[in-house]
């Protein structure tokens, strides 16, 4: 559930934006334990996530989401990449553009 959530909210984010983007690719293969999903448009939008259950069957189950998306901006013309993993541990994105926080 949790990846149709995020899903229909990236895929959402890309079709809404007020340009004429049309969808050039757009893949998905889900299957009782794993899933991935492939989208991209003609402004150079890009989606791509992969997951699957782990600990199926225990107390332990979860939802573990490799994934990426990419844009670019449309003034500047620079391309944004935000790669991520989304596990128990939590969401975990990381890109060039994004702060990180100083070492403890």
């Amino acid at each position: 559930m949790k990846f149709l959530i995020v899903f229909v909210a990236l895929f959402a984010m890309a079709v809404a934006r007020p340009n004429e983007a049309q969808i050039v690719r757009l893949d998905a293969d889900v299957q009782p334990d794993k899933w991935s999903s492939n989208l991209e448009t003609s402004d150079g939008t890009k989606i791509d996530q992969q997951g699957n259950l782990k600990d199926i069957g225990t107390e332990h189950e979860a939802a573990v989401v490799h994934g990426s998306f990419s844009w670019v901006d449309e003034k500047t013309g620079e391309k944004f990449t935000v790669t991520y993993v989304a596990d128990e541990n939590g969401y975990q994105p990381q890109g060039a553009h994004l702060p990180v926080a100083p070492a403890a």
